[in-house]
């Protein structure tokens, strides 16, 4: 019996530790799945940015993100007056973020018409040089006939489908001019609205406040459309002054858990500039690529002084329009005669960028236009090349045998010539 009771107490002994040990290693597991999360998330925080940076600044509200993917802008600049119609492509979880833009004078600001750049894309898209050819291919006849001309590269391209934010109203669109002289301005309207600026954005302002620059601040967030787009653009417009967008009860009605995620609706800011100036020095604080896009409407051919850092800009449309062949938004913000000049540039390491983007005159007006080859079957007279020249070879087979075969009738129709008898000898 105490044989028994010895072999019993040991068994319990080994039993306890061996649940200790699987309980022990369970334990450990959850540990260590705790530290892989999150050595996971100090991944994902230093690789993504809280803020992100365009022509001025992207701040998120506290514990969510933001991301510039593109940044296009429409710059008319007519020597006194500079207009900047600014769209960011942007990608996050942030529900509201606020966007700074430093100007070198007072400028008021209202919501833009995305289909300005529709227009803009369209005028300065790749032209098409005809190369022609000459024997059918598929989709010409006798082949079947198909709608044979392809979309210019890059022309059709949108990318995958997105949230475009600006289809609705952005709001509450809240403006605020702030004096850059004052270095508490920005810091105090930023956490009055919830926000707080970034230490790598505030070291980059310093030079606008020792050239007595201003700040545009303003508030965004996704809200859903509320009347007609005028007067959804009437309500956010502002000429100064803290939260002037609001625009009352007619204005949009921010919208929980939507997020600012795609194309957001553009803003079109006007100011006075002696010089074409583009704001980009606080892109310096981004740590994703930036990718640029200038549309400059000016009175002659611009371009850009140095590229800031940046790869050097490619020009890739340059020609003179006159105001019979601008679409409606273009002539609305060129007002008159304008040469349009577009430029494409990327900055993929922002940390080089050295200041703004100052544009000057170039060294002459002369035209430049992207073209693609495009094959067309060669014709002439709107008649395929090819029928016309098969078309006179088989003619001409056919006009020789026609002539072999009436010589040989003729041929056959003529009675034969009898040789002459010798005379008869007496």
């Amino acid at each position: 019996m105490g044989a028994v009771r010895v072999g019993g107490s040991g068994g319990g002994r080994t039993a306890r530790g061996e649940a200790y040990a699987v309980r022990r290693g369970r334990g450990t597991l959850r540990a260590l799945a705790l530290v892989l999360a999150l050595l996971g998330a100090q991944t994902v925080a230093v690789a993504w940015p809280a803020y992100a940076c365009g022509c001025g600044a992207m701040v998120p509200a506290d514990q969510s993100r933001i991301g510039v993917n593109q940044e296009t802008s429409a710059v008319r600049w007519d020597g006194h007056t500079e207009q900047i119609v600014m769209r960011l492509t942007v990608h996050g979880d942030a529900e509201e973020a606020a966007w700074i833009m430093p100007v070198p004078h007072r400028a008021s600001v209202r919501l833009g018409e995305s289909r300005l750049f529709d227009e803009l894309a369209a005028l300065t898209a790749p032209r098409p040089e005809e190369r022609p050819y000459f024997w059918p291919r598929s989709g010409d006849w006798p082949f079947g006939d198909t709608d044979g001309a392809a979309a210019p590269p890059g022309a059709a391209a949108q990318g995958p489908g997105v949230d475009v934010v600006g289809r609705e109203r952005l709001g509450p669109f809240d403006v605020a001019r702030l004096a850059a002289d004052d270095p508490d301005a920005l810091r105090d309207w930023l956490r009055d609205n919830g926000f707080r600026l970034p230490p790598r954005v505030a070291g980059q302002l310093a030079p606008y406040v020792e050239r007595n620059w201003e700040y545009v601040a303003v508030r965004l967030a996704p809200g859903k459309q509320q009347g007609s787009p005028d007067a959804a653009n009437g309500g956010g417009a502002a000429d100064g002054g803290d939260a002037a967008g609001n625009g009352g009860d007619g204005g949009a009605q921010n919208v929980r858990g939507r997020v600012l995620s795609g194309a957001l609706q553009p803003l079109h800011l006007t100011f006075s500039s002696d010089r074409l100036v583009y704001p980009m020095r606080l892109s310096h604080a981004a740590r994703e690529p930036q990718s640029l896009g200038l549309y400059i409407l000016a009175p002659h051919r611009m371009e850009t002084r140095d590229a800031i850092g940046g790869r050097t800009p490619e020009v890739t449309f340059a020609d003179r329009l006159e105001t019979a062949d601008q679409p409606e938004l273009v002539r609305e913000l060129a007002d008159g005669d304008v040469h349009l000049t577009a430029l494409q540039q990327s900055f993929p390491e922002p940390e080089k960028i050295t200041g703004d983007h100052v544009l000057r005159r170039a060294a002459s007006d002369s035209p430049f236009h992207r073209t693609y080859d495009r094959d067309v079957l060669l014709r002439w007279g709107g008649v395929p090349a090819w029928t016309v020249t098969v078309g006179g070879a088989l003619l001409l087979v056919l006009v020789v045998v026609v002539a072999l075969l009436v010589r040989r009738g003729r041929r056959r129709n003529t009675p034969p010539r009898h040789p002459a008898c010798p005379p008869c000898e007496a």
